[in-house]
């Protein structure tokens, strides 16, 4: 966990009610406008932070996304990752797993997206699913999703301590602002095809989903890798928080490139 934890950071132990977070909150970004020059100022940060990253190739960050459907891990991945080198950022959403998957351990795909040292992964869902999603939609019983908390958090601890940090965020919008979200992609030509039926059951198991997200959010918030409630009701908000994250979490790893092995004062670049 970063030395001096972000309001919005989870504190390992601590009792979580979604109730008691407000989705509009704006952490103290009273006005839009401005909110939108400090994103664009965090972009070109994290961009230089990510190429300095890159060139260590010693650590690597790992950013996992998770909220109802249409919180917005989307349009994050859009605005906040918008100056980062595709070179040193690589993207993995997860849907349902494949029959290959399903021959694994629930981890198993995860595993295989890991980044690489000197990048930024995101992770567009994660293997939560298999603690929210899997409970919600009773999947598989209680005998098997309920020890994978203790698993998950074993496992990010490895991943960590061996050089891969971890930053999650929990994108929480309400449910009135996910039904006008919800409107909104049918009514643009451009984004009905987001919409699923499935998306209509899930709504209908709204508070079911809030309470296994609490129940995340309580058990897996670690030191090691904590989780972050982001207000995400307002879509501007939701952004500059998230890049502001990411920012602290970088600069305090500082990461640094290794030093030239030659004598740069020698080398003639012929005209």
């Amino acid at each position: 966990m970063a030395k001096t934890p972000l309001p919005w950071c989870v504190r390992p132990g601590s009792r979580v009610r979604l109730k008691d977070f407000d989705p509009a909150d704006t952490r103290g970004l009273t006005e839009k406008e401005a909110a939108l020059a400090d994103l664009e100022r965090s972009r070109s940060r994290l961009a230089e932070l990510q190429e300095r990253l890159y060139a260590e190739n010693r650590r690597a960050v790992l950013v996992v996304l998770q909220g109802m459907d249409a919180a917005g891990k989307d349009g994050t991945i859009e605005h906040v990752f918008h100056s980062v080198s595709p070179i040193g950022c690589q993207v993995h959403s997860f849907t349902a797993p494949s029959d290959e998957e399903r021959d694994h351990d629930f981890l198993w795909r995860v595993a295989m997206r890991l980044p690489r040292y000197g990048n930024i992964g995101i992770f567009n869902r994660s293997h939560y699913e298999d603690v929210v999603a899997v409970r919600v939609r009773r999947i598989a019983p209680r005998s098997v999703w309920e020890p994978r908390y203790e698993q998950i958090n074993c496992y990010e601890k490895l991943l960590c301590s061996m050089g891969t940090r971890i930053v999650k965020f929990f994108l929480h919008i309400d449910r009135d602002e996910q039904r006008e979200r919800l409107l909104d992609r049918l009514r643009d030509p451009n984004k009905a095809w987001k919409y699923q039926p499935g998306d209509l059951d899930d709504r209908k198991l709204w508070n079911d989903y809030q309470h296994a997200y609490e129940d995340v959010l309580e058990r897996c918030s670690t030191e090691a890798a904590p989780w972050h409630i982001v207000p995400a009701n307002k879509k501007w908000v939701r952004n500059a928080l998230v890049a502001q994250t990411l920012i602290a979490v970088l600069e305090e790893m500082d990461p640094k490139p290794p030093k030239a092995s030659f004598d740069w004062r020698k080398i003639k670049i012929p005209k």
